[in-house]
C-alpha cells in the first residue's frame, strides 16, 4: 500500500466518530455509566490502526498508547499518570484468526479451575508473553475492556491477573457484546468485578450455548429494544426482544446482527450518561435552591 493511501485509510477512521469521554482525574471518580461509556469508547477505538487509535484516546486522557499483534490476535495497552487500561479488539470477519477463534467452541482447561472455550484461550496464549510482561511491574490501577471476541479475550486477560500476582490492583472488567466464555467451575473462580452489557438481540452474547456448559459471568447490565438501559427479565425480556426483533424487520434489519455494533452500545450508553447528568444537575440545583432559603 502507498504511503498517501496508507494515509488516507487510517483518516477514515476519524469519519463519523465522536468522542464523548475526557478523562480529568482517575478512571475510579467516575459513574459507572460514564466508565462504561469510557470503555465502550476505547473498545470501537480498538479496531482502529495505531496512529490513529493514539490520536483518538488523547483526546480522551491517555498519554501512552501500545498496540500489540501476534497471530492475529490483538490488543492495546493505553496509560496515562492515573490509570492502565488492556483493550482487546473484537472480531474482524475478514481475519481468519477471529474467525477460527469464534468457531472453536471446545473447552479445554484453564490455567486455574474449571474450562475455557479453546478458541477465545488460544488468542490471549498468543498475545499473554506480551502483555504479561508490560503489566507485570506495574502496580497502578488496572481495567480491561473489550467488545466481541474482544470481550472474551479481556475476561481471560482480567481472570489471569485476579488470580495471579501479575498486578495486585485489578479494577474490572468492562465488555460489550461478549459470548460466553467458560464453565460455571471457572466463571465462579474468577470472580470479578465485571460489567458485561447486553444489547437487546446481540446473538453473539448468546453463543457458545449453555447445553455446552457455558455460562456467562458478570452483572449483566442490559440495553433494552428501545435503547434504553434498563432490568428487564424473564416474560419481559422476551417480550422485548420480540419487539425490537420486529422492529428490526420493519426496517429490512435483522436485529440480531445489527444489535452486535459497538456504535449501538455508545450510542445508548452515552443517552444514558446524559439522562443522568440531566438528574445530578437537576438534583443539584434543587439542593442549592434549598441551601439559599
Amino acid at each position: 500500500m502507498s504511503t498517501r493511501a496508507a494515509q488516507s485509510e487510517q483518516q477514515g477512521w476519524f469519519r463519523g466518530i465522536d468522542l464523548f469521554s475526557q478523562l480529568a482525574g482517575p478512571i475510579s471518580q467516575l459513574t459507572r455509566l460514564q466508565q462504561s461509556l469510557l470503555f465502550a469508547e476505547l473498545s470501537q477505538i480498538a479496531y482502529m490502526p495505531p496512529e490513529p487509535a493514539l490520536t483518538c484516546v488523547r483526546k480522551i486522557g491517555f498519554t501512552e498508547s501500545v498496540y500489540f499483534d501476534r497471530d492475529g490476535a490483538q490488543a492495546y495497552r493505553f496509560r496515562n499518570s492515573h490509570d492502565c487500561v488492556v483493550v482487546c479488539r473484537g472480531t474482524e470477519p475478514h481475519e481468519w484468526n477471529d474467525v477460527k477463534a469464534d468457531a472453536n467452541a471446545v473447552a479445554v482447561l484453564a490455567e486455574t479451575i474449571g474450562r475455557v472455550h479453546s478458541g477465545f484461550k488460544q488468542e490471549v496464549d498468543d498475545l499473554w508473553p506480551m502483555l504479561g510482561h508490560t503489566l507485570k511491574d506495574y502496580d497502578g490501577p488496572l481495567w480491561f475492556a473489550g467488545h466481541s471476541l474482544g470481550g472474551a479475550m479481556a475476561t481471560i486477560c482480567a481472570g489471569r491477573c485476579k488470580v495471579s500476582d501479575i498486578c495486585p490492583n485489578l479494577e474490572g472488567l468492562f465488555t460489550y457484546g461478549s459470548p460466553r466464555v467458560g464453565d460455571r467451575a471457572y466463571v465462579n473462580h474468577c470472580r470479578l468485578v465485571h460489567y458485561r452489557w447486553v444489547n437487546n438481540n446481540d446473538i453473539v452474547t448468546r453463543v457458545p450455548p449453555t447445553w455446552l456448559g457455558y455460562c456467562h459471568s458478570g452483572r449483566e447490565m442490559y440495553i433494552d429494544s428501545k435503547g434504553r438501559v434498563r432490568d428487564v427479565e424473564g416474560w419481559r425480556r422476551m417480550v422485548d426482544r420480540l419487539r425490537g426483533f420486529l422492529r428490526g424487520l420493519r426496517r429490512f434489519n435483522i436485529d440480531h446482527f445489527s444489535d452486535h455494533s459497538i456504535e449501538q452500545y455508545i450510542a445508548s450508553i452515552h443517552a444514558a450518561v446524559q439522562k443522568q447528568q440531566l438528574a445530578m444537575t437537576r438534583k443539584s440545583r434543587r439542593r442549592s435552591r434549598i441551601a439559599a432559603m
